[in-house]
């Protein structure tokens, strides 16, 4: 019967065409679809903008109002009074009750109730217990001023919103679910919420970031207040222990220490990363070893991590809050302005209600004492009636109401029928009058109150962040991220193989000859005899063209990296010289090196990582008349152009072989290298602080507070520790100098030395736990300033101004130095260093550099010609030497 009502209710079958029937969805059904979505909108996912619950989470919160006498209850009793209000799943009331006890604002916990650091869930409801928080005791609850509604059966009266009177939506963060849209609003720090309504109310603009309470790093930069779109990339705080050892001692949002471990596994199972072993040593902090291999770099592994594992995530934030019942999207800027502008109007309901309450307690206070002043109590002792009561006291009191504020009501007297005898007999007048001068005071203090109610409510924060903020600083860190180049730091564990004869490069072809070592999201550059070239991508077996020249890892970009080749054009035309770098090019496309004609051969070939310029000799096969059969070509006299030039002639003869005559040097410009204090990372792009211009074998310096000192090749991967206090270009014959307090001996100490060996990581303090670096010079004639302490009933000694050149001379870097004095020193500053010529370095051979920014695709080709092209040249215009 109910199929029948359900078909005959509307004309359901439209049409049947072929197999296909269409059906049109009416009657109730017409309905249930949107029911549902708006239900799960409205009571189960999103949370409210006015007290940034969701529904379940408001009725745990007044169940534990309700059960509150500042005792701890059970959970699974708690969970058991909630349901009187809506008959939500046990579990899924214990898992919402876990997550608000997890955040630790409102909910006081004990046992155990999971860890968000590592992922462990709690215990059962039966064996942890809760309490409401004083904070939520202070801010959440006041039944005076909240809206009621009844309960889902009628039995009981629940809060529509809470009264809530701060941004609580923002200092726990919400993430929800529902049917067509979610809401993920990220935690932001407690402090900063309340110093941003205070500036909100000032009038001036703020700005909040979300702080995680699983700390970590955040970039901001893409946030959009977030709002749709937006986006925050969190990272794990990761440091270098040892040489061998990396610790994880913050993990990013969103993660636990069980799935950071798991997705780093995973990365090194697939061959992203190489590490030894893992070592989870978390409790109450996150402490994670990773152990790497000798040989493995610390510093391009904290790169991978992030590159390839879960040390680095990205979190899309979405603003979605319900107002007046219908879902709103809106950033957490003005979030914040409507939690503190409902604040206010909470605040200024609260005090027009304390207004009432002490108008009301004043005015009976009044009443009370003119009733027992004047006696008025004996005015009834004739009356038989109740009528005759009331009128007679309201009789007796009119003369003496003049100054009341409002009417006297039947109420109002029947209170006054209700005094006991005992209460009259000890009325004290002074007494009266001095409880009714505090009710005045009282009352004034409310009007100026709701006179200044901005005032009042900053004052109303302010005091939330004195009684609640301490131990609720940032926790995650704000920085800018550098983005990690997944070439540069991937671990390159697959062996590339090249048949050069038959043209196959790839990672399968074990039994052909080795190339190097590559990754398989490397791309790989190829050059062919007959002048062509390729740049395709790691596989396991790719044909790129017979009798491959040159094969290697291809990086894109790379202005240094510089090709020195000759070939002839054509089967037997002249041959040509050129030197080219390769940048942007379209992968898998084939290009023509030489000039294209028919049969043109490559006759000599070489790729030099840092633009190296060798010396080769020529020779000419005997034909004819040609004088010359050998001379030499040096490639620091061939310009660098760009990769389609056509190149400088060599000869218009045949050569016979070429061969390798001195081994190339750099001919481009040194390097400029930047350091971005934002980042904390190198770069060559201009970004923050020129360190210095760099060649081949160049070194920084690095001088930690800690007293470690090291030089490092300047590698843009390198990373640098938080206490780094001098970062510059290493000069070998500089000495530093350092001013240092020896813990043992409790004297300051000085000391100059030079770096002996490149590369290493040494201690120049002592190691004793007292033992502290004060001043670090790396100027050649440094001038430090000692402040000495004054003794009492002593004159105060002058300063010393020392010179630390002469003072001491330049020792190993493990001596102690020299005593600095044997006065107890207030302060040590450095000066203007003295005046001092350093000594020029020279290269070892002077040659001409070019700008890697100077190479260019259209760059003129120059012509060069032999001796015998000279002689054989009908117009004369040979050159004799090469050019």
């Amino acid at each position: 019967m109910e199929d029948d009502h359900l078909h005959n209710e509307d004309e359901n079958i439209q049409e049947n065409a072929g197999n296909e029937t269409i059906t049109r969805v009416s009657g109730m059904f017409k309905d249930w679809f949107l029911d549902y979505a708006s239900y799960v909108i409205l009571e189960r996912a999103v949370p409210a903008i006015e007290d940034g619950f969701k529904p379940v989470q408001r009725r745990i919160m007044q169940s534990m109002k309700d059960l509150d006498d500042g005792r701890y209850n059970k959970v699974a009793n708690i969970v058991g009074h909630t349901m009187q209000y809506h008959p939500h799943g046990d579990a899924s009331i214990a898992d919402a009750m876990v997550q608000i006890g997890q955040k630790d604002i409102l909910i006081d916990t004990q046992g155990n109730w999971g860890n968000i650091l590592t992922g462990d869930s709690a215990a059962a409801s039966r064996y942890i217990e809760a309490r409401l928080s004083k904070f939520a005791i202070d801010v959440v609850f006041n039944p005076k001023i909240t809206e009621w509604q009844a309960s889902y059966d009628g039995r009981r009266k629940e809060p529509v919103n809470l009264p809530v009177m701060f941004p609580l939506l923002l200092a726990q963060g919400g993430e929800g679910i529902a049917v067509g849209l979610s809401t993920k609003i990220l935690p932001h720090n407690f402090i900063e919420l309340i110093d941003a309504s205070i500036k909100h109310l000032n009038g001036k603009k703020f700005t909040i970031y979300p702080d995680f309470p699983t700390a970590g790093i955040i970039d901001i930069t893409d946030y959009k207040d977030g709002l749709r779109g937006g986006k925050v990339r969190v990272r794990a705080k990761i440091s270098q222990m040892d040489k061998s050892t990396l610790v994880i001692n913050e993990i990013p949002f969103s993660t636990n220490t069980s799935s950071l471990i798991d997705s780093i596994l995973k990365a090194n199972d697939k061959g992203k990363i190489k590490i030894k072993k893992i070592e989870d040593n978390t409790s109450s902090s996150v402490e994670i070893l990773v152990h790497l291999p000798s040989g493995i770099s610390p510093d391009k592994t904290i790169d991978a991590l992030y590159a390839f594992t879960n040390c680095e995530v990205s979190i899309s934030p979405l603003g979605c809050v319900i107002e007046d019942n219908k879902p709103l999207f809106v950033g957490v800027t003005e979030m914040l302005r409507r939690s503190t502008d409902n604040t206010v109007q909470l605040l200024k309901q609260n005090l027009e209600l304390k207004l009432d309450e002490y108008e009301e307690q004043w005015h009976f206070a009044s009443l009370e004492r003119i009733f027992i002043e004047n006696r008025i109590y004996r005015d009834i002792e004739e009356e038989e009636t109740w009528d005759g009561v009331i009128t007679a006291i309201d009789k007796g009191l009119q003369p003496h109401i003049k100054h009341l504020k409002r009417a006297i009501t039947t109420e109002d007297i029947e209170r006054l029928t209700e005094i006991r005898i005992k209460r009259i007999s000890k009325f004290d007048i002074d007494k009266a009058q001095q409880k009714i001068d505090a009710l005045e005071d009282q009352i004034a203090q409310v009007k100026h109150d709701l006179a200044h109610l901005v005032d009042y409510a900053i004052a109303y924060f302010t005091r939330l962040k004195n009684d609640y903020g301490k131990g609720r600083e940032r926790l995650t860190e704000i920085r800018l991220f550098d983005d990690v180049d997944a070439t540069k730091v991937i671990i390159r564990n697959t062996k590339l193989y090249v048949n050069r004869e038959e043209g196959f490069v790839g990672t399968s072809l074990k039994r052909d000859e080795y190339v190097c070592d590559c990754s398989d999201i490397d791309d790989i550059i190829v050059f062919t005899r007959d002048g062509k070239m390729m740049i395709t991508k790691v596989d396991a077996k790719t044909f790129v063209g017979k009798d491959i020249i040159n094969v290697e890892v291809f990086n894109k970009k790379d202005k240094r990296t510089i090709y020195n080749m000759i070939y002839r054009d054509g089967a037997k035309g002249p041959s040509y010289v050129k030197r080219f770098s390769v940048t942007g090019v379209t992968r898998d496309k084939e290009y023509d090196l030489t000039n294209g004609s028919k049969g043109s051969t490559v006759l000599y070939f070489s790729s030099n990582p840092n633009g190296e310029a060798e010396v080769i000799t020529i020779f000419l096969r005997q034909v004819g008349s040609i004088k010359k059969l050998k001379w030499d070509l040096d490639f620091t006299e061939i310009l660098i152009k760009g990769r389609n030039s056509k190149g400088n002639q060599v000869t218009k003869y045949a050569i016979k072989k070429i061969e390798l005559k001195e081994k190339g040097i750099s001919t481009l410009k040194p390097r400029k290298i930047w350091f971005d204090d934002t980042v904390q990372r190198l770069n060559v792009d201009g970004r923050g602080e020129l360190i210095g211009e760099f060649r081949g074998e160049d070194r920084l310096l690095i001088i930690n507070q800690s007293g470690i000192v090291k030089t490092i090749l300047p590698e843009l991967t390198s990373r640098f520790d938080s206490d780094m206090i001098i970062l510059e270009k290493w000069v070998p014959k500089k000495p530093i100098s350092a001013i240092y307090f020896e813990g043992e001996k409790e004297r300051f100490y000085v000391k100059r030395f030079l770096i002996d060996q490149e590369g290493k990581e040494e201690l120049f303090i002592s190691e004793h736990p007292k033992s502290h670096l004060e001043i670090i010079s790396t100027d050649w004639k440094p001038i430090a300033e000692v402040e000495l302490t004054k003794e009492r009933g002593k004159e105060r000694k002058d300063n010393l101004e020392v010179n630390l050149e002469e003072f001491i001379s330049v020792k190993g870097i493990t001596a102690l130095g020299n005593q600095l004095t044997k006065e107890k020193v207030n302060q040590i500053s450095l000066l203007e260093p003295l005046p001092y010529e350093a000594p020029e370095e020279v290269p070892a051979e002077e040659i001409e550099v070019v700008d890697e920014d100077d190479i260019s695709e259209d760059t003129p080709s120059k012509t060069i010609k032999t001796d015998e092209e000279e002689d054989s040249d009908d117009d004369g215009n040979g050159q004799g030497k090469l050019f």
